[in-house]
């Protein structure tokens, strides 16, 4: 860590200077304007005007990558930020048919983007999202929201061998997606430019590395709905060879699923401590329904038993990153004073 002295420059004026290599990198010279922006516990942030534009652009050179690895660059570049992206072949080279749809399949994945510009030899791509439109709370709540919906549906059609409804379900998943996506951008963008920290509705970044977290929870939350509704429109009759009794027991154990997925989150958004710990309390009374439901099923199938496991095992799952989730919350919680802790 670099120190710096602070000087007086008048009665009531201190001054210390910038680093010259920082200087540098930013084009920040003499005359320049920078923002400042004065953070919890001492920290004090200065950036310059290029940060706070945000029309950074990226180029892929697509002519040595296969279409699969195209379509990555562009959701990675996505990610991290950029306002515009540009696909390019090589020089006297055009872009392959595979290129061209791997463009295309990533715009239909990512929120916001959209084909702007496009030639034999090179596709431009550019974002419109605006990082003010959006909480990272609120996404939080939709991603959470849309698995249960999710979730509800491939039980649904399990209990009703509703093929329908399995489908579905599976159609959510790139939505899912899309939103598990939207917010990594804005993470990302976040972290790269504190000024838009209080935009996304958060006090300051010390939350980012959690969010970061639970956000890949409850993505994974949505691959175990999908799981669930692959069951659902694979297996015989699209239903679990169970009884009635069975399936609505597995139907109330996904509501206490339901339950605790839901409360995990609402936990981190609130920084609620007492929820968390409701959370674990919840957790801790359906911990073993995988197991009783499984030790009460008569002589069947394996095939059959195996169905009704993954699909028990898919909701455990489920379960557990609801409690990751509220532990994340707990560390957001208890990093400010409360009833529960004084922080000196």
């Amino acid at each position: 860590m670099e120190t710096r002295k602070v000087q007086r420059l008048g009665p009531s004026t201190l001054a210390m200077t910038l680093p010259a290599e920082w200087a540098k990198a930013y084009d920040v010279e003499k005359g320049d304007e920078v923002s400042i922006r004065i953070g919890e516990k001492g920290m004090l942030t200065v950036m310059p005007e290029s940060v706070q534009q945000e029309e950074s652009e990226a180029i892929i050179f697509a002519s040595d990558l296969d279409a699969d690895a195209v379509e990555r660059a562009i959701v990675a570049q996505y990610v991290l930020g950029r306002r515009v992206i540009h696909v390019q072949a090589d020089e006297d080279e055009t872009l392959s048919s595979e290129h061209i749809n791997a463009v295309y399949n990533a715009e239909t994945q990512l929120m916001g983007l959209g084909v702007i510009e496009e030639t034999p030899e090179r596709i431009a791509i550019r974002c419109s999202v605006d990082p003010e439109d959006f909480t990272l709370d609120n996404l939080l709540e939709r991603l959470e929201s849309t698995g249960q919906t999710m979730r509800n549906e491939a039980i649904r059609a399990l209990a009703h061998g509703n093929p329908d409804l399995a489908q579905r379900a599976l159609n959510r998943e790139r939505q899912a997606n899309k939103i598990f996506v939207l917010l990594l951008r804005l993470i990302f963008t976040s972290y790269q430019n504190p000024n838009l920290t209080s935009a996304l509705g958060l006090e300051d970044g010390f939350g980012l590395i959690g969010y970061r977290s639970i956000a890949k929870n409850l993505e994974l939350t949505a691959d175990n709905a999908e799981d669930i509704a692959e069951i659902a429109l694979n297996a015989e009759g699209h239903t679990l060879e169970v009884d009635d009794a069975t399936m609505r027991e597995i139907r109330e154990y996904t509501d206490r699923v339901n339950e605790i997925t839901k409360k995990g989150v609402e936990a981190a958004v609130n920084r609620d401590y007492d929820i968390a710990i409701e959370v674990r309390r919840l957790f801790a009374e359906i911990n073993d329904r995988e197991r009783e439901i499984l030790d009460q099923l008569p002589e069947m199938d394996n095939a059959d038993l195996l169905q009704v496991r993954e699909v028990l095992v898919s909701l455990g799952q489920t379960a557990q990153y609801a409690v990751r989730n509220a532990e994340i919350a707990t560390n957001l919680a208890l990093n400010s004073e409360s009833e529960h802790t004084t922080i000196k």
